[in-house]
């Protein structure tokens, strides 16, 4: 088994982005800028103003500045560009009069509010005009104001040596000047520097210079502020104790002089050491007082950072939707305020819960986004460690040479700006590229040289990570005893800061280290107490998106553990371990698609914030008007019009999924629906009746299982590993796609005889699957939970020995003995009979669309063809921008069906007139099926072409007639998330089109597409197929199906196995490439 190596960006509480120690360092300073320059405390004395040219000049100088500074103090995005653009005005006055010191103070008041819009570039550019100026006037005070603002840019954007230089040169000059409380900000901002540099003692120093000066003046609010620093370096010596000390003595002095914003900030810091203490819900607690406060004093940048400190710790504790939501609040306020770098944090917040819940590609757009505005605004910090970010991804991607380089990136930046938590992060993850390429011996120094590092900046949670790194690499060299003891000294770290995933790798390393020892129920015991974790993780991420994200993650252990126990089996055959591994294969399944199933028929929105069910709706309509636009798109559209109309759609569909998942969060009807328990052997025995077995497959990398379970009994066994079986599960689908090769009967063994590799190909993935079993199958119906590339086979078309009565034993399909079904798990089953107990029948029999019009060419259009707009004549048959991408990713085109109206009509004439209806031609369309008329029918049959998208499942669905009656174009595709909306009182879904039963294949899921769609649409039975099958092959076997099932009464599996029998024993249908594709999903009663 392959250990989980840890490859992680290690992030401190404040923001994450910046792995800085605490929020209090960057907090408390930012709280002290405005004492040197901020907007409307300059204001120059025109009295003492010497360059005077005409006194209305300089009073509408005077006015404009003190008109921009109203502006600033409202704190948003737009008004500070307001405001500069009034001081835009005031400095051409002040240019006018020829006011040197009215200019600079303008030009630095404006750097100001470049700064507060995340534009350092430019805010130094007009400190860089301002400061000569000031020389130039002799204004020392200011000057050292402007000096002292250019430091605290080149601070921001990571180059501290050249921020040291120029607060040092304004520490001069306030000396000179004997001012003491710009000496005592200035010393404070170099205390922050060392701090940042590591050198907590130098960074004592200076701060306990800046008490001493605080004290001297009696500035309780500035002895409260720096009281705070100095407990930010205590906390980063690792000394939380002492940190709280002087945190609680800043709080106290805050509170006294009402220093609402002080206090709030000395409460965050507080916050942050209850974190770091693992005291997650006193942090929060905390937190939350912090947050109305900084929202009282209208501290937005305080407010937004509160929202994502909150938003760190949920995540930390697993549950990744309430940070989700938290982060997209301060994303909104650090948007709204211009504030480029906090905007940039929370994208790497954002980033970072997707990758822990295994969505790569979603966390790469975030940190892309992330690296973007670090390069643009020249943070070297933060550039170092957003590439590190990025290589974790492309680590966990595979692509482990990708990794290495963009770690050996952010090295040195993470070295030239004195970063050593970042440093020890880079260090560490460079240590696990090595490990996974073989060389431990490198790898172990490179997590050594990491964990001093940790050590030293008291990094607690970093230093558990580096510990279980270096405890992989001792194992992967055979010390087993050496890697144990560093997994025990990162087990209590972890625990002790909260960190639920590094607990579940850790324990599961130690049960791979005792599976290994051979010490089995031990490593059982660390596996389910990992498992314990998941499970509980799981359930706090309302997102079904999401949810499924994490569990595909997770599906390793699942896999490990059902591995465990089935090797347990095979030590004590007697002790009901392979029915534990049954249930904990059930375990693993389809658990967001019950979920689903559960939630489909509770009003979940019932009790919902009004509010959040009118974003719903105007997401909806917003989707619904930009397929209007795409629809109406007039001429050729170039390919920038064809991705900005994709990307709105692609913004637009996430945000409809978080709406959604706020919606369950806060549903009291979603919180009390139970959460379905996937079954136990005995109650997977019930379901079945004598006539039925299940068979259930697990692939494993070392080992895949089969179960076979009947209403009184239950075997199991042993298959190859799961490379082996879905090498030749692959071929054997591509085989079946050919309609040349049949399967006619034959004697056992002539396949190897006749050196035929296509024959050796049924023959060997059949004895993988079946044979073990084959002695129990009898004459039994199947059903079929497969795994993997099980899941795109058509057991019906695979081989089996049929023994007749005084004839030579010979190789047969499977379905001439059996009746075949397919479920998602056996889980699946239970909750459709529960959910559809008592539902009262639909009055009516089918409902069939069919032969809809795809193209402007086609001859139904020719009678009302002067209707057509000449666009919608040049669009051809890809008439949506949405359409088009989906059929080009899929490779589709939308030719007619003639004979899908053949097939329609010869089924429609089974039923009554009043018990049917039809829509044929333009009336085939969206519209149609998602109005209220199709809930009426028990059975809803579609003919016409279907979309299968694994890479984006949104772009999955069934074409409809993308012309109405008029001639006009619409929208005729019926989308995965409109099937969702759809409300069914069907017994029966038949999707005659191609690849309709395919979709993306999730870990933990299966194939995620339109049968779970219909489902949860009302439909305990979907039949769909695997690939595409010809127009008429298609037809043929729809016609005989309906006539067995709705003449003959036949149940829809056993219907669709006598329809499929009559095509194989036809010389024209007998290739399976006819008849095997179409599976039943779902109740086969």
């Amino acid at each position: 088994m392959t250990k989980t190596q840890v490859c992680k960006q290690r992030q401190q509480p404040f923001q994450r982005l910046f792995s800085y120690p605490s929020l209090a360092v960057v907090t408390s300073i930012l709280v002290s800028v405005p004492t040197l320059a901020a907007p409307g405390q300059n204001l120059v004395k025109i009295a003492q103003l010497k360059q005077i040219s005409t006194p209305d000049n300089l009073a509408a100088a005077k006015r404009v500045l003190a008109e921009g500074s109203k502006l600033y103090r409202q704190g948003t995005a737009e008004s500070l560009r307001q405001a500069i653009k009034k001081w835009q005005e005031a400095l051409k006055l002040w240019q006018q009069a020829g006011h040197k010191i009215g200019e600079a103070t303008t030009l630095i008041d404006m750097g100001v509010a470049y700064s507060d819009l995340g534009d350092p570039q430019k805010a130094l550019e007009l400190y860089n005009q301002a400061l000569p100026l000031t020389r130039m006037a002799k204004d020392r005070g200011r000057e050292a104001i402007t000096l002292s603002n250019i430091g605290k840019i080149y601070d921001d954007l990571g180059d501290k040596q050249k921020a040291l230089s120029y607060f040092n040169q304004s520490l001069s000059l306030h000396r000179v000047l004997g001012e003491k409380a710009g000496e005592a900000t200035t010393l404070n901002h170099i205390g922050s520097i060392y701090n940042d540099l590591g050198d907590n003692q130098k960074a004592l120093e200076f701060y306990n210079q800046t008490l001493s000066l605080r004290r001297m003046m009696g500035d309780k609010a500035g002895e409260g502020n720096i009281l705070s620093n100095i407990g930010v370096v205590y906390s980063d010596l690792g000394e939380k104790q002492k940190a709280l000390d002087f945190y609680n003595q800043a709080l106290t002095l805050r509170r006294a002089v009402g220093d609402k914003g002080g206090e709030a900030v000395t409460l965050t810091n507080i916050a942050t050491v209850y974190d770091d203490f693992g005291e997650k819900q006193k942090a929060l607690d905390l937190y939350n007082q912090a947050l109305p406060l900084f929202r009282l004093v209208g501290n937005k940048r305080g407010e937004g950072s509160t929202l994502s400190n909150i938003g760190v710790v949920y995540s930390d504790l697993g549950e990744k939707q309430k940070a989700l939501d938290l982060y997209n609040q301060a994303l909104t306020l650090r948007q709204a305020l211009g504030d480029k770098s906090g905007e940039a944090i929370t994208f790497n917040n954002i980033g970072k819960v997707y990758d822990e819940l295994g969505a790569r590609q979603k966390a790469l757009e975030y940190y892309n986004q992330v690296l973007v505005i670090m390069r643009a605004v020249k943070d070297k910090a933060g550039e170092g460690t957003i590439l590190s970010n990025i290589g974790k991804v492309y680590y966990d991607l595979g692509d482990k040479q990708k990794a290495l380089e963009l770690f050996n990136q952010a090295l040195p930046l993470k070295k030239q700006v004195g970063n050593k938590a970042g440093e020890a992060t880079t260090l560490s993850n460079i240590g696990a590229v090595y490990s996974y390429l073989g060389d431990k011996q490198k790898a172990l120094a490179f997590h050594n040289q990491a964990l001093t590092l940790r050590q030293a900046v008291g990094d607690k949670g970093g230093e558990a990570s580096t510990l279980t790194s270096i405890g992989a690499n001792y194992d992967d060299l055979g010390d087993k005893p050496k890697a144990l003891s560093y997994y025990n000294q990162a087990l209590p770290l972890t625990r002790a800061v909260g960190d639920k995933d590094l607990e579940v790798t850790i324990l599961s390393n130690m049960a791979y280290l005792e599976n290994n020892r051979g010490n089995l129920k031990q490593a059982v015991t660390q596996i389910e107490t990992a498992i314990a974790i998941i499970e509980d993780l799981r359930t706090k991420v309302a997102s079904p998106e999401l949810r499924t994200s994490y569990f595909a993650s997770q599906q390793i252990v699942y896999k490990f553990y059902i591995d465990l126990l089935m090797q347990l089996h095979k030590k004590q055959p007697s002790q009901g371990y392979d029915a534990l591994a049954l249930q904990a294969s059930e375990r693993s399944r389809a658990r967001s698609l019950l979920e689903l199933l559960t939630e489909a028929h509770a009003d979940i929105r019932q009790g919902v914030d009004p509010k959040l069910l009118e974003a719903e709706r105007t997401i909806k309509q917003k989707l619904d008007a930009l397929e209007k636009r795409r629809i109406q798109f007039n001429g050729k559209y170039s390919e920038a019009q064809v991705q900005a109309l994709e990307t709105e759609n692609q913004a637009l569909l996430a945000q409809y999924q978080e709406i959604q998942a706020r919606i369950r969060a806060s549903s009291p009807r979603y919180a009390s629906l139970t959460q379905p328990k996937p079954l136990t052997l005995v109650e997977q025995q019930q379901l079945l009746d004598d006539n039925t077995m299940l068979l259930q497959y697990s692939l494993g990398e070392q080992r895949s299982y089969l179960w076979a379970v009947t209403k009184n009994s239950m075997s199991s066994y042993e298959l190859p590993k799961s490379t082996t079986i879905e090498a030749t599960a692959k071929k054997f689908y591509q085989l079946l796609q050919n309609p040349i090769y049949k399967l006619s009967s034959r004697r056992r063994g002539t396949e190897a005889n006749s050196g035929s590799s296509k024959a050796a190909v049924f023959t060997e993935l059949s004895e993988m699957l079946l044979q073990p079993v084959a002695g129990q199958l009898g004459n039994k119906r199947l059903i079929i939970i497969s795994d993997g590339a099980l899941q795109y086979v058509p057991f019906a078309a695979l081989l089996t020995l049929d023994t007749g009565k005084g004839e030579e034993s010979k190789l047969v399909p499977l379905l001439v003995k059996h009746e075949i079904v397919n479920l998602p798990s056996a889980t699946t089953l239970a909750v459709l009979r529960k959910e559809l107990q008592g539902r009262q029948a639909a009055p009516k029999t089918l409902a069939v669309i069919a032969d809809p019009i795809f193209a402007s060419n086609d001859e139904r259009l020719k009678g009302i063809v002067s209707q057509v707009s000449p666009s919608a004549m040049n669009r051809g048959d890809a008439d949506s921008i949405t359409l088009a991408r989906a059929a080009r990713d899929s490779s589709v085109s939308f030719d007619r069906l003639p004979f899908t109206r053949e097939e329609a009509q010869q089924i429609l004439t089974l039923v009554p007139d009043d018990l049917r209806t039809q829509a044929f031609d333009f009336t085939a369309s969206r519209q149609f099926v998602i109005s209220s008329e199709l809930s009426k029918f028990k059975i809803v049959h579609f003919a016409t072409h279907g979309i299968l998208n694994s890479t984006h499942p949104e772009l999955s669905g069934v074409v409809l007639s993308l012309f109405n009656n008029k001639g006009q174009p619409q929208n005729g595709f019926l989308r995965l998330h409109d099937v969702f909306n759809l409300n069914l009182s069907a017994e029966l879904v038949v999707l005659s089109a191609c690849e309709t039963g395919l979709g993306e294949e999730v870990k933990g899921e299966g194939l995620v597409g339109l049968t779970r769609g219909f489902m949860y649409a009302g439909s305990p039975r979907v039949l769909v197929s695997l690939w595409s099958v010809s127009d008429r092959g298609t037809s043929e076997l729809m016609k005989r199906f309906y006539q067995k099932m709705l003449k003959e009464t036949l149940p829809p599996a056993a219907a669709l196995r006598a329809a499929q029998l009559e095509m194989w024993q036809h010389q024209e249908f007998a290739a399976p490439f006819y008849w095997a594709a179409f599976t039943l999903q779902g109740e086969w009663k």
